[in-house]
């Protein structure tokens, strides 16, 4: 008889446009942590990332969005710091709302796997 080997659909979501891979769930994780650190230097920091690396992907998702997701502030007597714009913010809830429909599609599709399996 057939074993008992437990099958799951699974999916990975981000967001493409011409130039490729736009908006996927570690430029989600930065653009969280930025709004919460209110920096890019310790949003790389909370990630273990480089800070160049932070600041490189920030400044791509700015240049290839309509509207930058990202803003930095000026030093002044507590230094700069970068703050998401309202397309930064909403970026994110898109996101994880495309990415709750696509897993619960993917959820159903897992139980319909296992009647056919």
């Amino acid at each position: 008889m057939a074993d008992n080997k437990k099958y799951k659909v699974e999916v990975r979501v981000w967001i493409e446009e011409t130039e490729g891979a736009f908006l996927g769930i570690g430029k989600i994780w930065l653009l969280e942590n930025i709004q919460k650190t209110g920096s890019i230097t310790n949003a790389a920091k909370e990630m273990k990332m480089a800070y160049r690396q932070a600041w490189q992907l920030v400044e791509e998702m700015n240049q290839r969005a309509e509207i930058p997701l990202v803003e930095k502030l000026l030093g002044g007597k507590g230094g700069g710091g970068a703050k998401l714009t309202e397309a930064g913010e909403k970026a994110i809830t898109v996101f994880y709302e495309i990415e709750k429909r696509i897993k619960e599609f993917a959820e159903k599709e897992t139980q319909n796997l296992k009647l056919n399996l």
